[in-house]
């Protein structure tokens, strides 16, 4: 597993809104590195914690929404 977060997660240690929130108050998520993958909250309730993914759960979600199951 790749502790630094490498091109395959796209992800740094700090919270990143998703690059499809437009910030019209709709649907918005955050993610960021852990030591074991991602982590993910919903951007307007932060307050309500996180949901945390695998590297590979990660990958598997992002290929999933761009369409590439892997």
């Amino acid at each position: 597993m790749r502790s630094e977060g490498g091109p395959k997660m796209g992800l740094s240690d700090d919270w990143k809104k998703s690059s499809y929130s437009h910030g019209n108050g709709g649907n918005c998520v955050e993610a960021h590195k852990t030591s074991n993958g991602a982590a993910m909250r919903d951007t307007q309730n932060r307050t309500l914690g996180f949901l945390e993914a695998s590297e590979t759960e990660w990958a598997a979600l992002l290929g999933a929404v761009k369409g590439k199951a892997s």
